[in-house]
């Protein structure tokens, strides 16, 4: 495979709110300079308390997501109760670097609510997994960064986490190619796993007044 087609773009965020967390992504997939997909899957579900976001290969991001999730499912049936953010991140750490011979293109965010609030991880190719308040990767990260280190506060609401990943992620689409044609958003609190509508993050980015 080329290094042209290896370098995927995407731009995805997650950050930590007093009451949850924020999880964010766009939908366009790239090969070099082909726009290959307009509605590609970068969000995942893992269980009501944990989701997963992905920026690389899309075979490897599909593979790894459903790998985590068949191990939170059984971790629940195991237990009979959800797995801490803390123990995903570590397991999938661990599966990433068990690969370091032939790595997974990938960079990861796992993020999620457990007995101890509110976790974002970041999650690199060769297993390393570092918590903090708020995360982004992929190719339109830079823009993301510029708009979360001006604007984000510890003790955020969801609701107020959300319209700074729409702003966030907005401004990425702006200026990095390859990131673009529309936003998806989960928020993840006590109440479970929740996915805005298109409608609902269309209101929120006029009521911002972003196009």
């Amino acid at each position: 495979m080329s290094k042209e087609l290896k370098q995927t773009g995407t731009t995805t965020t997650a950050l930590v709110c007093k009451n949850g967390v924020v999880m964010a992504t766009e939908h366009r997939a790239t090969a070099g300079t082909l726009i290959a997909h307009k509605k590609t899957q970068k969000l995942f579900k893992i269980d009501d308390n944990l989701g997963l976001t992905v920026a690389g290969l899309v075979g490897d991001a599909q593979t790894l997501a459903r790998y985590i999730k068949a191990e939170a499912e059984l971790y629940r049936l195991k237990r009979s109760q959800p797995m801490s953010v803390m123990a995903a991140s570590t397991l999938m750490a661990n599966i990433l670097s068990g690969r370091a011979y032939f790595p997974y293109w990938v960079q990861l965010i796992i993020a999620g609510v457990d007995p101890s609030g509110g976790h974002v991880y970041s999650l690199d190719a060769a297993g390393g997994s570092i918590e903090d308040e708020y995360v982004s990767t992929g190719s339109g990260s830079p823009f993301v960064y510029g708009v979360l280190e001006d604007n984000f506060k510890s003790g955020l609401t969801t609701s107020e986490g959300a319209d700074l990943v729409i702003r966030a992620i907005t401004a990425a689409m702006a200026r990095d190619a390859a990131s673009g044609d529309g936003i998806e958003i989960a928020i993840i609190n006590n109440k479970g796993f929740n996915l805005l509508t298109e409608k609902e993050i269309k209101e929120r980015a006029k009521k911002m007044g972003l196009k």
